[in-house]
């Protein structure tokens, strides 16, 4: 069975510029990475029978401390990220609180490897609002096509 994941791309519009809200994945994995290994914060459903875009809202607060609000959720459609794992995504207009801090879940896994030893690292560790140009590097390149949709959407609408 294919691994499914459901998340909230947030954009907003600034100055006649869009900007896109990505989260950088905690843990020491990712300690040293940076462009190609950002996302949309997301997760993966409780039950089969769960509603995505719920469960994309769900994760979105759990990961950044910041409840999504939207009159409006856009439908991006679904990719296939390298592993196999096929993400479904909704973009909403939104931004960031001035007193923004980045509150996330957190996961534990054994670090170092073969240790013994259980360590607690926040699931995502970075949260910034990029421009597209620096959103495409930044992204893990199999999400890229959320930004276009939503992209496209946007140009439907001028």
């Amino acid at each position: 069975m294919k691994k499914i994941s459901a998340g909230l791309l947030m954009f907003r519009r600034r100055n006649g510029k869009i900007d896109i809200f990505l989260v950088h994945p905690g843990g020491p994995f990712f300690r040293n990475k940076d462009d190609g290994v950002w996302s949309i914060p997301k997760g993966v459903p409780e039950s089969p029978e769960e509603n995505l875009l719920a469960r994309a809202q769900i994760e979105f607060e759990e990961e950044t401390g910041v409840a999504p609000k939207s009159n409006e959720w856009i439908e991006l459609g679904a990719i296939t990220q390298r592993g196999g794992k096929v993400v479904h995504g909704w973009a909403f207009e939104g931004d960031l609180p001035n007193d923004f801090v980045l509150r996330s879940n957190t996961f534990q896994c054994e670090w170092p490897p073969r240790s013994g030893e259980m360590c607690q690292f926040p699931e995502v560790d970075r949260a910034e609002l990029f421009d597209v140009d620096l959103a495409r590097r930044k992204i893990n390149p199999a999400q890229i096509p959320f930004i276009d949709r939503l992209l496209d959407v946007l140009q439907d609408r001028q």
